[in-house]
């Protein structure tokens, strides 16, 4: 199982308990974006310049956000500029990725080796509403495709932000967060996006819109937070809450889409579902698979009899029926290590009862083990 760690105080408390505790796992983040970036024909130090970027649109969007983030830095012991190009680390790659890699890329490594940088299209989620369910509640779940190293620097952050507000989220050391739940019951999943529009415009990093989302108390809450803001990449937030909503968030610089699930259960992969957007969609690597994948999960949600449990979406999320390019994704080593993609962790989350069951592996390999958010279950 992942590290789980508890955080608890301040803004910038908080970031020097992550960054204390997760010290060697946000070393090892470090070591698999400045290879991912070199990959991408980006250096390490050209990274961190071009995560400066985002310091002051993260501080003007919440002050709270950029002191975590600073704390997170000054605990591990890293440069601010590091931890925030790996909470910017979506829109540094370029939309491109992983295509072929950049003819220069090994120099750039090499050069990163030089200065000391060590060496070393992802998911599908579904939402299933209460009605649908055969425990009553909501559930949200995601197999997390990415690249199979950095499993290692994954950790569990169970964290108390003060006033009664608390949240559980898996995400990579070093950021703010990503897949997760609050104490409000409501969830939030992650589908990278690409669009022709990606980094013509500076724009609320990712991973910093997932963080300040499980502040939220609902969908229509979150939406309407969303609405308001910029992107300078494109994603897609699949989000519930206890009481039965759920949406898709698709954003890109050009603005925010919505999709509503009208079916049992609302399904996504790695490319825009919204016909506004789509039309703006990159070329995507035909090892992504995202569209089969879309089309297997949307045929086993759709032909399931009766409510889902918890049980029968994880056995969703282990379908590895299409080899390579499964919901249940194992490594092509015919691909670059930098474009070899995996499912690095499976999560099914109980909004009502706040409990995550999370497989941290290839979910054909391990069980799911839960993880609550608090000792006794919510009132």
């Amino acid at each position: 199982m992942f590290p789980l760690i508890e955080i608890s105080g301040s803004a910038r408390e908080r970031g020097l308990q992550h960054g204390a505790q997760a010290k060697a796992r946000i070393a090892h983040s470090i070591a698999t974006y400045a290879r991912l970036f070199a990959y991408c024909g980006i250096d390490w130090q050209g990274a961190q310049r071009l995560g400066a970027a985002y310091r002051s649109l993260i501080g003007d969007l919440d002050p709270n956000l950029l002191a975590e983030i600073e704390g997170i830095a000054e605990g591990a012991g890293r440069k601010l500029d590091e931890i925030l190009a790996l909470n910017a680390r979506t829109e540094i790659l370029p939309p491109t990725y992983p295509g072929d890699p950049h003819p220069e890329r090994r120099r750039v490594n090499a050069a990163n080796l030089r200065s000391g940088v060590p060496d070393w299209g992802e998911c599908t989620a579904v939402a299933v509403k209460p009605a649908q369910s055969a425990t009553g509640t909501t559930l949200l779940a995601q197999n997390w495709d990415w690249l199979g190293v950095q499993r290692s620097a994954l950790v569990l952050l169970r964290v108390s932000t003060g006033k009664g507000a608390s949240y559980l989220t898996l995400t990579e050391a070093g950021m703010l967060a990503k897949i997760g739940f609050n104490n409000r019951g409501f969830g939030v999943c992650l589908n990278i996006l690409r669009s022709t529009d990606d980094g013509s415009r500076t724009g609320v990093p990712v991973h910093v819109l997932l963080r300040a989302l499980l502040e939220r108390d609902s969908v229509e809450d979150a939406i309407a937070f969303a609405a308001k803001l910029s992107f300078g990449a494109s994603s897609n937030v699949l989000c519930a809450d206890a009481s039965g909503e759920t949406a898709a968030l698709e954003f890109s610089p050009r603005g925010l889409e919505v999709i509503r699930g009208a079916d049992a259960a609302l399904c996504h992969t790695n490319h825009f579902l919204a016909p506004a957007a789509a039309g703006h969609q990159a070329s995507l690597a035909s090892s992504l698979s995202t569209v089969p994948r879309l089309a297997r999960i949307s045929a086993l949600t759709g032909a399931h009899p009766g409510k889902f449990s918890a049980a029968n979406l994880q056995h969703m999320l282990r379908d590895d029926s299409d080899g390579y390019l499964s919901i249940c994704r194992i490594p092509d080593p015919s691909l670059e290590p930098e474009a070899r993609i995996e499912t690095v962790a499976s999560l099914v989350m109980d909004l009502g009862e706040r409990v995550m069951h999370l497989a941290p592996d290839v979910p054909t390999r391990v069980e799911y083990t839960p993880v609550a958010l608090a000792e006794t279950a919510p009132a």
